[in-house]
């Protein structure tokens, strides 16, 4: 039975059925693995951190109304009646007109409120200290709990962990954290003209590319890529590599197998899974315009164009996102995050209303001005446009192009 293409579908409408896949469940996970990732459960302090207050600086620990309007010409004296040590509780207590001298990460004596900089003084005789510079209390102070509180959130559920979030629960002791699974994405490559990299073309032949680009893509976005080698187009191999790949991995990428001449095998093959549906039947993107979105129970399985080019800027509009969302990222679609530079067109560039066209775009950098936006034009079968390229530049589905000279967000891909 022929399928043909279902009613094609917007990009956001698209958008809408991958987010309506949960995203995984947590895990525990070794801080030292945690870049990158989002926080599944928050992260409660046990003490306050700082423990006390510590000094930013080397420098001198004062009182600041103690010098209170010193300057260059008109400086502050101080006599200093200790050299701190950073390994030790103080055990003094910072009389009025007294300082102590303070390594940075050092803890504040009772008395003291601020820190100042070692640069901002002079050594007058063997105690007496000149100061150069009025401070504020607090100046050159971490403050004791001042990032993270006694039993307060520290970091909330679905923050990115970033290496400065590794950082705070690194500094509240905490060498495990929750994090969302990451996801598990089987890729397929399906085609009788396919063979291994390793292999000689013959004619009609093209040695596996999207198996790797594609692979490469998933790992950018955090995703857990497994391949399953060259399925060829017959339902039975397809069928069982699929339940394989449906079994092990979270997500399913069929690279090829929205192509014309073997669409119905993927349409048929998912289908025949227990549980399973397909949702979508083509987008109004491109290129990209033929990709497959099926569920076999609570997974996503993808048929992604087989022409290189198509299926990378799939890849980037389409299934990145989804990945991330996979994770846990709620701000996973939201096109203001994406890496951009303002560039001004050097050619108009035409669109045919109704679809969303992703054009490869090169900059030429200028001095002084914003870089020139160049398209580089070329079918989709061919990697010279993506290599060519420093990122796209989206054509709403509404428009009929765009000028010369017009100032566009070009994503850098």
């Amino acid at each position: 039975m022929s399928h043909g293409f279902f009613t094609i579908i917007s990009r956001a409408e698209f958008e809408a059925l991958l987010q309506g896949f949960a995203p995984l469940a947590a895990e525990t996970t070794p801080l030292s693995q945690a870049a990158g990732r989002i926080l599944a459960q928050p992260i409660a302090a046990a003490h306050d951190w700082p423990l006390l207050d510590r000094s930013c600086m080397d420098g001198f620990a004062i009182n600041a109304r103690d010098i209170f309007g010193a300057s260059e010409t008109n400086p502050g004296y101080l006599e200093c009646t200790a050299n701190l040590p950073i390994d030790q509780m103080p055990d003094i207590t910072l009389a009025p007109g007294d300082c102590a001298r303070i390594a940075t990460g050092g803890v504040l004596p009772d008395g003291a409120d601020a820190v100042i900089m070692v640069e901002h003084t002079q050594e007058m005789d063997g105690t007496t200290i000149e100061m150069r510079k009025s401070l504020a209390p607090g100046e050159n102070v971490m403050q004791r709990g001042e990032d993270a509180r006694l039993g307060k959130t520290a970091l909330e559920a679905g923050t990115l962990i970033r290496p400065q979030e590794i950082g705070l629960a690194a500094a509240l002791g905490f060498d495990e954290i929750s994090l969302i699974s990451q996801p598990r994405v089987g890729i397929l490559s399906t085609g009788d003209e396919l063979i291994e990299v390793h292999q000689t073309p013959k004619p009609g032949q093209v040695r596996d590319v999207n198996t790797h680009t594609v692979a490469a893509l998933v790992e950018q976005a955090g995703g857990l890529p497994t391949t399953y080698g060259i399925i060829k187009d017959d339902l039975d191999s397809l069928s069982a590599a699929l339940a394989k790949a449906i079994e092990e991995n979270d997500l399913v990428l069929l690279s090829g197998g929205s192509s014309i001449g073997v669409r119905d095998l993927t349409v048929q093959a998912i289908e025949a899974m227990t549980d399973a549906e397909i949702l979508a039947h083509g987008v109004a993107l491109s290129p990209g315009k033929p990709t497959i979105l099926g569920r076999v129970a609570t997974k996503p399985v993808l048929g992604l164009p087989g022409q290189v080019t198509s299926a990378l800027v799939v890849m980037h509009v389409l299934i990145l996102p989804l990945i991330r969302h996979l994770q846990g990222d709620t701000r996973a679609f939201d096109e203001t995050r994406r890496p951009t530079r303002q560039a001004v067109l050097a050619r108009n560039i035409p669109s045919k209303p109704g679809r969303e066209d992703y054009v490869r775009i090169r900059l030429e950098e200028r001095e002084g001005q914003p870089p020139l936006a160049h398209p580089v034009l070329g079918k989709s079968g061919l990697l010279r446009t993506m290599i060519q390229s420093t990122g796209l530049v989206g054509i709403p589905a509404e428009s009929e192009g765009l000028y010369e000279e017009d100032v566009v967000d070009i994503w850098i891909v």
